[in-house]
């Protein structure tokens, strides 16, 4: 496990670096959103467009997987909506603790971390989460919410979701990506140099950026903050490592991507979704202080365990 932790510790110092920086106002709120915006539609995308253009679609899609992923991260979702509605929470912020409890940052934090640490491999399966994530669980939040204030979900609810969707800058660059790839041929060099320079950026701007936006935070609930850093970082791996492996089968590479992408720890776009909404956006920020926090044990540990097996 040491082993491990010193490789995924330069991840972490760089959050820690960001977070200091934002303590000391060295980094204002407004340079980390700009920093942000860099990353999530420049570097970023450039990285996954360049990522998926190199792999063919049956190197990311695979049915097993996204069952085995499906079923497991709905699991921990009903259970955490349940202990939610069991103590009485608001239907929304029901929903929104259920949200933090199964969604990870597979993609500031995710992608660059276990595409160095599980090679090249690991990128395919991690796209697939990543795509689920976004398509199938942002999806259901959105329509709940919607159902919730309006009483019904309408065709300007999908169509709004639908808009959402090819707006979001990771989601673009991905089926661009995948859509190139489809046509087996290599990238035009200046292009793909272009890519993996924009591209190199993303990792370091990502955690930086990850770290200057947690510093500003103020703990709101820290006991059901825990509860939800919980279900993040320790229920949901041990559920999709169960559909994975015991139900679905799912090969043994694949899923160890899975299941470590399954234990990071809350991801930062959930509180943009409460703030945007105003549900409980202090709630989940803590979650992601916490979690964040954590993942260093609980994600080296993961990671140590899976190349055990």
């Amino acid at each position: 496990m040491l082993a491990i932790l010193l490789k995924t510790l330069p991840f972490f110092a760089v959050i820690a670096t960001g977070f200091l920086a934002g303590r000391a106002r060295f980094l204002t709120p407004e340079a980390t959103g700009q920093l942000t915006r860099f990353v999530f539609y420049f570097a970023l995308s450039a990285m996954l467009f360049g990522f998926a253009a190199n792999l063919s679609l049956t190197e990311i899609f695979n049915l097993p997987f996204v069952l085995a992923y499906l079923l497991g991260t709905s699991a921990v979702w009903g259970l955490v909506l349940t202990v939610a509605l069991i103590r009485n929470t608001g239907r929304e912020a029901a929903v929104f603790e259920a949200h933090a409890g199964v969604i990870g940052n597979v993609g500031f934090l995710g992608i660059p971390m276990l595409a160095l640490l599980m090679g090249p491999q690991a990128v395919g399966p991690v796209l697939l989460v990543l795509a689920v994530d976004l398509i199938v669980f942002s999806s259901i939040l959105t329509l709940l919410i919607t159902l919730f204030r309006s009483g019904r979900v309408g065709a300007d609810t999908l169509r709004v979701l639908a808009v959402g969707l090819m707006k979001n800058p990771m989601i673009v660059s991905t089926v661009l990506g995948m859509a190139w790839g489809a046509t087996g041929r290599s990238l035009w060099p200046p292009v793909q140099e272009f890519m993996t320079l924009l591209g190199a950026a993303a990792t370091p701007c990502a955690l930086f950026a990850i770290g200057a936006s947690l510093a500003g935070r103020r703990p709101d609930r820290p006991l059901v903050a825990a509860w939800l850093s919980l279900a993040k970082l320790i229920l949901h791996p041990a559920a999709v490592a169960f559909c994975a492996l015991v139900i679905f089968s799912v090969p043994h590479d694949a899923a160890a991507v899975m299941i470590a992408a399954a234990a990071l720890p809350v991801a930062g776009n959930v509180f943009i979704l409460a703030q945007h909404y105003g549900v409980a956006p202090q709630r989940v920020s803590t979650a992601i202080l916490i979690s964040t926090a954590f993942s260093v044990l609980t994600v080296t540990a993961v990671i140590a365990l899976l190349e055990m097996t």
